[in-house]
Formats: C-alpha cells, sequence, structure tokens
C-alpha cells in the first residue's frame, strides 16, 4: 500500500480485514500528506511523481499488486488516480489501483445513481468532490463533512461520531452512502450500519482492501 504519511487508522483497519491465515500481507510506503485543503500546497502533496518514488520502494519487496490507499482523486478528478496506476505500471511492472477506483467499481456494481457522503472534509473539498461524482452520472442527494483540514485529526473522530454522521446522511432515500477518507474509522462500523439502516454503506478502506484481494485473485489465476 501507497498511505498519506499522517494516517493512523489505515494500517490497522486493513490488517483487521485480510484473511486470518495469512496468506496475503501488506507492506507500505508512505506518500507524505498533512493537510487536506484546497490550497495550492495541498494540492501538491499528490503529484504523480511522489507516488512513482514510493512505489519503486515497493517494488523492491516484489509486491503482487501496489494499492494507493488514499481518496484524494475524489476531489482532484478521478483521472487523477488513472494517471498515477499507470505510472507506476510504467516505471515498476507491477498492476496497480487506488481506493477511489475500487468506490467507483462498487457503485458501479450497485447501481447507485444518489449517494449519501461522509467526509471529514472543508466545504470546498465536499464540493469538489460532489461535482466529480455528478460527471459520472451519481448525485450526492446528502453530505455530512466534519470541517477538517489537518489529516491527524480525522482519526480522532470516534467510531461513534461517525455513526452519527451516516445516520444524519440517510435521512433522505438513497441507494448507497459513501464513507470516503481512509483515515476514518468506519469500516467497524460500516456492516452494522448496513444492517440497521437497510442500505448499502462503503467504507472506503473496506471498499479497498475488498477490491485489492479480488485482484489478487484474478492476478494468481492467471
Amino acid at each position: 500500500m501507497l498511505v498519506p504519511s499522517s494516517n493512523t487508522i489505515l494500517e490497522p483497519a486493513t490488517a483487521g480485514l485480510l484473511p486470518a491465515d495469512g496468506s496475503v500481507t501488506t507492506h507500505v510506503a508512505r506518500v507524505r500528506v498533512v493537510e487536506i485543503s484546497d490550497a495550492a500546497s495541498s494540492r501538491r502533496q499528490f503529484d504523480v511523481g511522489r507516488f512513482v518514488a514510493a512505489a519503486e520502494l515497493l517494488a523492491d519487496a516484489k509486491v503482487d499488486l501496489i494499492l494507493w490507499n488514499g481518496t484524494a482523486a475524489g476531489w482532484l478528478g478521478f483521472e487523477r488516480d488513472r494517471e498515477i496506476v499507470s505510472a507506476i505500471e510504467s516505471h515498476t511492472g507491477i498492476p496497480a489501483t487506488t481506493a477511489v477506483i475500487a468506490v467507483n467499481e462498487a457503485l458501479d456494481r450497485l447501481g447507485a445513481r444518489r449517494i449519501g457522503l461522509v467526509t471529514p472534509y472543508v466545504a470546498a473539498i465536499e464540493q469538489q468532490i460532489i461535482g466529480n461524482y455528478r460527471c459520472i452520472g451519481i448525485e450526492v442527494v446528502s453530505a455530512v463533512r466534519g470541517d477538517l483540514t489537518e489529516n491527524t485529526a480525522y482519526a480522532e473522530i470516534s467510531p461513534a461520531q461517525i455513526t452519527e454522521m451516516v445516520r444524519a446522511a440517510a435521512r433522505v432515500p438513497v441507494d448507497a452512502i459513501l464513507i470516503l477518507c481512509t483515515n476514518l474509522a468506519g469500516s467497524p462500523i460500516a456492516e452494522p450500519l448496513e444492517r440497521e439502516l437497510g442500505i448499502p454503506i462503503l467504507d472506503s478502506v473496506r471498499v479497498a482492501v475488498t477490491h485489492s484481494l479480488h485482484r489478487l485473485v484474478t492476478l494468481c489465476a492467471k
């Protein structure tokens, strides 16, 4: 995994979702990310070259798949992740994917066209995410945000608080609710909330892991 440098939720959450038999292991390289805002300095954190440099270090370990486990393409534009995947694969020869690619494939499988959105971000970032989903035919009809810019602060939002954010997003009819941030503790509450609310709850960490495991099965079958 390529991991935002200030994330603390992502790695333990991922470890808890892997097969218990140890047949799949994760190996991490960090990409410096400390602030999420609409400032140019924040956007520069996600330059493609930074991902290539980190991916080349992972390639030394001869991993089978490289996952960029961050959600910046949600506001920077989905094409950014396609650029990152292409660059990583070109420089390392290793298949690559991203959390946002995983999320969007899951939304497509569900046929979701009206979604609720839960993020820790500020209004400017939230609006960019809403616009990007509108461009692919998905309307964000309810959105709940944390209004935070410091990535370490996202990890301090408790599962109980995220639960209430999801419930708030579900007050209008939606096809699914998306918890979009890999430094939010949404993984342990997603399945209980699905049962409670009767709608799919897509936590970006959980979805990225499931997607990656499926990719590994396909790669190993070749």
